[in-house]
């Protein structure tokens, strides 16, 4: 059966913007199991790949190399072009290298630390973890307020930001150390703790995600009132700056820009947050797509709309000079009949169609 459709549209300016920045952007969408590669053609038009893994959500990159969560693996692409080869008019080609199957620990943010090792939020343990070779992961760093490793999702652990090449702050949606006991804490149980020293250093948060260091500031999306912003670490205060239309997920940055991910109200978990009010105060509806927010004026700049069958994302990463990205999946016959070799110091593409006549 062909998968449901979905369409993506942008505003006017928004293909422009990302030429003036030299910039694509890549961000994976949470039901719909899809890695979003999003840039621009020669001709000024929007250039959009995506690929089909399950369940999908953190995300990290550096331009040459892909991490990302899915369902139950970690996994790692990396760019099979060297600089200035095309494929198909692509100026990078991510290929699914490497899976680590950890099972499903519903993994959030994702990182890499400074010795080249995978750093990740362990949702379901409320722990920070790496990889392992024999186990499903490896724990470095849980919250002071969790007891104990459980698989019991307590606090809701989820975002991660690294400042030099180290884990650094964490958000949780709650302190709760009993099963599940983030749900009864949606609307102010939200917290920033610091890593380094396990202090807690902000409260009365509403579902928190994404924290960033940038521009020696922590910026955050504080996703049930709708507000992104930053917290002044030394006062505990967070510090709205500018208003998204919908549930923030996602942040990265570039220049004097955030990039934030949007996803429509989730009966359940999304829904009754102060969000909803704010939304209707505006006469507006939560959308599902991408923002670009100036961190001089607070001003949404432009923005990317995905509707259909796509109705949340959860990260979003900035490729900084490249133009037209895109990735290999194994829902399609490309990943079979595209080989890369070295010859002579250069990378050789090869194409065929391979068919399986085996005697």
């Amino acid at each position: 059966m062909p998968e449901p459709a979905f369409e993506l549209t942008s505003s006017r300016q928004f293909p422009q913007w990302l030429a003036e920045q030299r910039l694509s952007l890549a961000c994976t969408t949470y039901q719909a199991g899809k890695l979003f590669l999003i840039g621009t053609q020669p001709n000024g038009r929007l250039a959009v790949n995506e690929r089909t893994f399950n369940r999908c959500l953190g995300l990290w990159g550096n331009g040459q190399t892909l991490w990302m969560s899915s369902q139950y693996q970690l996994w790692r692409f990396e760019n099979v072009l060297e600089d200035g080869q095309l494929f198909d008019g692509c100026d990078r080609l991510y290929v699914p290298k490497t899976g680590y199957t950890t099972g499903d620990l519903d993994a959030h943010d994702i990182a890499i630390d400074a010795d080249g090792n995978v750093v990740f939020v362990n949702t379901l343990f409320g722990c920070l973890a790496t990889l392992s070779e024999l186990h499903s992961f490896r724990p470095l760093w849980k919250p002071p307020f969790i007891s104990r490793l459980a698989a019991e999702d307590r606090c809701h652990l989820n975002g991660l930001a690294m400042q030099d090449g180290r884990p650094k702050y964490v958000t949780a949606v709650s302190q709760s150390d009993v099963a599940d006991g983030w749900r009864d804490h949606r609307h102010n149980g939200g917290c920033v703790i610091d890593v380094t020293s396990s202090e807690i250093v902000c409260t009365g948060l509403s579902m928190p995600h994404s924290p960033r260091l940038y521009r020696d500031r922590l910026w955050l999306l504080n996703s049930g009132t709708g507000d992104f912003g930053y917290v002044d670490v030394r006062t505990g205060k967070f510090e709205p700056i500018a208003f998204c239309p919908g549930y923030a997920r996602g942040l990265a940055f570039i220049d004097k820009f955030a990039v934030i991910g949007l996803s429509q109200s989730r009966e359940s978990t999304f829904k009754g947050l102060a969000l909803d009010a704010r939304l209707a105060e505006r006469h507006a509806a939560a959308r599902c797509g991408l923002i670009i927010v100036n961190l001089e004026t607070g001003d949404l700049t432009d923005w990317v709309r995905i509707e259909g069958a796509v109705s949340e994302l959860y990260d979003v990463v900035t490729l900084p000079g490249i133009s037209r990205p895109r990735a290999l999946g194994f829902q399609t016959p490309e990943i079979r009949h595209n080989i890369w070799f070295e010859e002579q110091g250069r990378t050789v593409v090869w194409s065929g169609n391979s068919k399986d006549d085996h005697p």
